[in-house]
């Protein structure tokens, strides 16, 4: 019998507020098939906060325990953004790709670029606003920044937008229901392909011989 396929590691970024979070979850509760999608929860020292959980939306550590595991090596990749760091851990990723799983990274555009050096199989997503009106609209309205802060994410976003032709999707979130269908798709497309049906094709030679 062949080997377990290895699961695909799905980045999706975008400008913050651009709507990946959103995106993800909605993919998450209704994963295309019906088969899992695993999420690879990050590290951060930002603050938690109103309403989120540790271990669910982020692992929230200090200073400190960040530096600790980046000396050991514990990250795939960690950046610091918006006067914080972030970083995805191996152990979040690695055993589950190796055990077939697909994992999910919700990551700024600064680790998505580092994961794709260091893993240029991953599958890359970028979501964008329709607008920079639109995503202004949205930091506000999420009361998450003052207007420094607010000012510096859309200076950024700027940034960001400009390297989207480095991903290998790109998703216009200007209709949440479209764009739900529109990730779903690329995931859908990417387990269609022949080495993850492996087992199925080695099924039918064996049926055919």
């Amino acid at each position: 019998m062949s080997a377990t396929p290895r699961g695909f590691l799905f980045i999706v970024s975008s400008p913050s507020g651009g709507g990946k979070t959103t995106l993800i979850r909605r993919l998450l509760s209704n994963p295309p098939g019906g088969e899992p999608l695993r999420f690879s929860v990050s590290h951060t020292t930002r603050a938690r906060r109103e309403g989120e959980q540790d271990g669910r939306e982020y692992h929230f550590v200090s200073v400190k325990e960040f530096e600790a595991m980046a000396r050991n090596a514990e990250f795939l990749e960690h950046n610091e953004v918006h006067g914080n760091f972030y970083g995805t851990a191996k152990a979040e990723v690695l055993p589950r790709l190796a055990a077939g799983e697909d994992v999910v990274l919700d990551i700024d555009v600064q680790g998505a670029r580092d994961i794709r050096t260091a893993h240029p199989e991953a599958i890359s997503i970028f979501i964008v606003p329709s607008s920079a009106e639109i995503l202004e609209k949205r930091l506000r309205e999420r009361g998450l920044d003052g207007e420094d802060a607010i000012r510096k994410r859309l200076i950024n976003a700027a940034k960001e937008i400009a390297q989207a032709e480095s991903f290998q999707y790109v998703i216009v979130n200007d209709a949440l229901e479209r764009a739900s269908l529109e990730l779903e798709s690329v995931v859908r497309a990417s387990r269609l392909t022949p080495a993850r049906q492996a087992r199925v094709l080695e099924r039918l030679r064996k049926d055919f011989r």
